[in-house]
């Protein structure tokens, strides 16, 4: 048999084949702590809870168009960098079928994350509570804006963990926290950056001397306007060579 007569008979209704989804977890800060965007379900399952935006995979839809798909039309937001965070795929992890969702996480600005709440009335900011330092894991809950705890549905806490798990992970010896911030920034702001995804307050002198040892931090001749002191320094990030 030659490998086109063997699909031309291949049945695909041979196997069980699971449904395909994607969550994203969509951060920023607020307030210097560590934010996501939610959305309160509708339908059941857990309706009343609160979710990560997400949705099925087409079955001729490649995965990261359908991540992008959900992005614009759930969060309001195109040209976002997400990355593939991980696959979850527990046997009971959603109670209708058997549902493996691919997680993407995307690290939004201030100016991102306000541009998806003003054309989402139905995304929520809820504060990230995670009560394990370092990397340690473990699970996290989500605080509404008045601190009340939000019931989240499926196994969305353990993918906000894991998203907090690797941004910890990498924070120190990549450039990932500073796509939080805006393209000008001063020393203060990516030091806020770094103690909000740590949950930990550093040592100013040591950060910054670290920060401008890395090669990292172009300076811009400009400083902070609108201050009732005397002005910071504003930076650029630049890849170190």
């Amino acid at each position: 048999m030659t490998e086109v007569e063997f699909l031309a008979e291949y049945d695909p209704a041979a196997y069980e084949r699971p449904a395909l989804a994607v969550d994203l977890v969509l951060l920023g800060l607020r307030d210097g702590r560590l934010t996501a965007l939610l959305l309160k379900r509708e339908q059941f399952p857990h309706a009343g809870r609160w979710g990560l935006p997400g949705g099925f995979v087409g079955i001729d839809q490649p995965i990261d168009a359908a991540a992008l798909h959900v992005l614009s039309e759930k969060a309001g937001l195109a040209g976002m960098h997400l990355e593939q965070l991980y696959t979850f795929g527990a046997l009971d992890r959603d109670p209708r079928m058997r549902i493996v969702s691919v997680a993407y996480l995307a690290l939004l600005p201030e100016s991102a994350f306000s541009e998806a709440l003003e054309r989402s009335s139905s995304l929520l900011a809820a504060t990230i509570e995670v009560p394990w330092s370092g990397e340690a894991g473990g699970p996290v809950s989500a605080l509404s804006p008045k601190g009340e705890t939000l019931p989240l549905a499926f196994d969305h806490a353990d993918i906000l963990a894991m998203a907090i798990l690797r941004l910890r992970g990498k924070l120190d010896y990549s450039d990932v926290g500073f796509a939080f911030l805006p393209e000008q920034f001063t020393l203060r702001q990516l030091q806020d950056v770094h103690e909000a995804v740590l949950d930990t307050t550093l040592n100013k002198p040591a950060f910054r001397r670290r920060m401008l040892d890395r090669g990292w931090l172009a300076p811009t001749g400009l400083r902070e306007a609108g201050t009732s002191f005397r002005p910071a320094e504003l930076y650029r990030f630049q890849r170190s060579r």
